[in-house]
Order: structure tokens, then sequence, then C-alpha cells
């Protein structure tokens, strides 16, 4: 099959903090379509969990910490293998009562403790702000996924006025938000300022994290924190220091991962090592199960978009709303960017066309051509120019009759489609936004009344 999923790296070196990991393309074999040999193989898997070269800086005042060396070594290895620390005692449904207070006072407290140095403290509240965090993340999504179908009773009476029906809609969900989070405990706090949301998004406590960690001789969560915020802040280069020392001691390596990795990002590297073994049945199962968790952790990102807005300037009607939406579509936008996994220090190009072009492949393998021919079909919508993916569709419906393939077999799969007319019609909205509602627009204005007064004059 043209085009297995082979890797390829980057050509930045050292002067390159993050670099792309895509799929190979292998050339035809043949003038006629056919079905050359595989490429080679991934790397071995621990090559694609190696860490990235470059880190990332620290602020100025957060320095590392003299340790002796074989001291640091022993608390390293004598702690356990770490989980998602901040997160053990976390729960959407049965949030602990007593850690319940606004984000911005637990955050605010932290930091505090930080610049007090008091190191047991500032832990305490640095991860009880990433719990409270969470919780209101997964609080919007909650209420806005549920909400989301929610229309007026009888549209049919607004056919005529369709403004009364759009805003008729608007206001049965904006009823439907408000029950909803009536009965969720984090909108029963103060809503945090959007500077603390920013911070929580580029993952900044992780930069405090990792030092009251190392200070209170946890070396084990410290190393876990750095790495976590490095895979935000790549070129931090006081970070990248501190990593350097955590590398130097025994037994670091196991405990680099990311703490806010998601649970398809394990799927999906646990594919690519069945893959790899030529476990094509075993890939299959678990890249269809990441592209599953994918396709739900997306939608929960995109609606979590959908939360409060601070209002800064007084404007009319519509403006101000396409202002809000505005703000809300580049939130919607990121979430394809913040979703894509870093792998071993390579961001993965097009993850979501990565993972239909390791299915085909391994459908494929696996003689199942029902299966393999839509997710070639897939692929072709994130990479329409992909020209081993056209000889491979090309050779596809050579065959169509002698495999028993239908018109059906060669379109996306409904997901794919989902997603990619999602993700493309929100860019390009959000564009047209950028480029048509932007401030210095006076040109565009004037030139519109001139065009307006001509028309009426004819």
């Amino acid at each position: 099959m043209c085009g297995g999923a082979g890797t390829a790296w980057g050509e930045g070196g050292e002067g390159q903090a993050v670099r792309t990991w895509r799929a190979s393309r292998a050339p035809p074999l043949h003038h006629h379509p056919t079905l050359p040999s595989p490429p080679p193989p991934h790397p071995p898997l621990h090559l694609l969990l190696l860490l990235p070269k470059l880190f990332s800086k620290l602020s100025h005042w957060t320095k590392m910490a003299s340790c002796p060396v074989p001291y640091c070594a022993l608390l390293l290895l004598a702690l356990p293998c770490v989980s998602l620390a901040q997160y053990e005692k976390y729960s959407f449904r049965s949030f602990p009562r007593h850690e319940l207070m606004p984000l911005d006072s637990a955050y605010r407290h932290a930091l505090d403790q930080y610049s007090s140095e008091k190191w047991p403290e500032t832990v305490e509240y640095m991860e009880v702000s990433l719990r409270l965090y969470r919780l209101l993340r997964d609080s919007e999504a909650f209420c806005n996924l549920n909400c989301s179908s929610v229309r007026l009773d009888d549209e049919s009476r607004f056919d005529s006025f369709p403004e009364l029906r759009a805003f008729g809609n608007v206001m049965k969900r904006a009823q439907c938000l408000k029950r909803c989070k009536q009965g969720l405990p984090a909108f029963r706090q103060t809503l945090p300022s959007r500077e603390t949301v920013e911070d929580f998004e580029k993952r900044e406590p992780y930069k405090y994290l990792q030092f009251a960690y190392f200070k209170s001789n946890n070396l084990a969560k410290a190393v876990s924190a750095a790495h976590t915020f490095l895979l935000k802040h790549p070129d931090d280069e006081m970070m990248q220091r501190n990593m350097n020392y955590y590398k130097s001691l025994p037994g670091a390596e196991e405990h680099i991962k990311d703490l806010e990795t998601k649970s398809y990002e394990a799927l999906f590297i646990r594919s690519v090592r069945a893959y790899n073994g030529d476990n094509y049945r075993t890939s299959v199962s678990d890249m269809e199960l990441a592209l599953r968790d994918f396709f739900k952790v997306y939608d929960e990102c995109i609606a979590a978009s959908e939360g409060a807005r601070e209002v800064r300037d007084f404007k009319d009607f519509y403006p101000s709303i396409a202002d809000h939406y505005t703000e809300v579509l580049e939130q919607k936008v990121r979430c394809e960017s913040d979703l894509t996994p870093v792998v071993g220090g390579f961001v993965v190009e097009k993850f979501v066309a990565t993972m239909y072009h390791y299915l085909q492949f391994a459908y494929y393998k696996l003689n199942d051509l029902k299966n393999a021919v839509p997710c070639v079909a897939s692929y072709l919508l994130f990479d329409s120019d992909d020209e081993v993916m056209k000889n491979n569709m090309v050779y596809y419906r050579y065959h169509k009759e002698k495999w028993g393939l239908t018109e059906e077999d060669f379109l996306p799969r409904p997901e794919a489609q989902r997603y990619y007319n999602q993700t493309t019609l929100q860019l390009q909205l959000l564009e047209f936004a950028k480029e048509k509602l932007r401030q210095d627009d006076e040109g565009e204005v004037l030139e519109f009344l001139d065009e307006y007064l001509d028309a009426e004059e004819k």
C-alpha cells in the first residue's frame, strides 16, 4: 500500500524547539495502479517518546536551588511512578466541598505562598487551583453540550420572522444554561478574571509547581511539572536548565510525563506501538478508540469555549454580539492546535489525518478493504494534494468490482466529514471577522457609503 504511515522528523537541530512528526510517503513502484511494498516501519517506540531537545525559561525569580546530586538521586529513585497527581482527588460530579473557592482567590493565595517560600502551602493551593480550573472547564462543557440542541417549542410560529426565531432560540438556550449552571458548584463561585484563565491555558501554574515540588524534595513530581510546562513553552531557557539538571539524575526518565495528557494520546501511542510490531488488529482497535475519544474531547473543548466574557466596550447591538462570538471562535479554532499531541518532543502534524493514515494501511493489511477505503477518503479531506493517497484511491477504484466495493465506500467517514466541515467553517468565519470587522476599516466604510448613495440615485 502506498503511503504506509511512517515517520518523518523535522530537520531543525539545536535551534529548532518544536519539530513536526508526520506520516511519510513512499513513491509508487509501478506505472499502473498497484500496491507497492510498505515503507520502512516507524522507529522503535522509545524513539517516539524521547524528550524535546530544547526546553523553556522560568521566571527570573524562580531559580533552581542547589541540591547534592547523590541525595537528589536517592529521593528520585525512592519515589513511586507519578500519576496525574493534582487530579487524583478530582471529581466533576462530587468535587470536595472544602476545596470549593473562587479560582482567582486560590491561585493568588498560591502565588503569595510561593513569594513567601512556603513550599508545602504553595503545592497545596496550586494543585487546588488546577482542579478548580478543570472543574470550571468541565462544567462549562457539560452545560453547553447539554443545552446545544434546545430550541423553541413551536418554531413554525416564527417562520415569517427569522430574527425572532433566531433570538428566541438564543433565549431558550440561555434559559437552559441558567438552569444547568444553578445546579453546579463551579458557578456558585466568583468567576475568574481573563488574565487568570489565560495563565491556566498557558500552563503557567506548572512553572511555579515544579520549583515548589523541588523545594519540597518531591523530585519525581518536579520533573513531571517541568515537562508539562515545557510542552507549551519549548523555548523557555531557564526551564531548559532546570530540566537538564533533572535529567542528570538517575531514574528521571520514568517521571517525564505530561500531567495534562489526554486519554486519546495514550491510545494513539499504543496503536503506533502495535503498528510497529505488525500487530495490525490491535493497532486498528486502539486507533479507532483514539479517534472516538479525540472527537469527544474536541466537542468538550469547543463547548467549554462558550464561557463568560468581560465586556469592555459600549457598542451597538449587532457589533457587540459579533465581538463576543469572534472571541468564542478564537477559542474554538485554538482547540485544534491545543489538542494536538506532542510525542517525544515532536508535534504530530495533521493529527486527525495521521490517525486515518494509520487506519487505512492497517485495514489494508487485514484485508478489510471496506474499512480501508473510507479511511483513504477521510485522509484526503485534510490533505487533498497527497499524490500517494490519490494513487491509492485510483487503485481501489480500479479494483472496485473485484473487491465488491460500492460508491458509498469511497466517501469519507461521517465523523471525519463533520470535523473537517466544522473546523473549516469556523476558521473561515473567524478570518471574515478579523478582516471585515476590525476597527481600522474606515476606508471600507466610506467606499460602502459611496456605493450605497450611487445605488440610491439610480
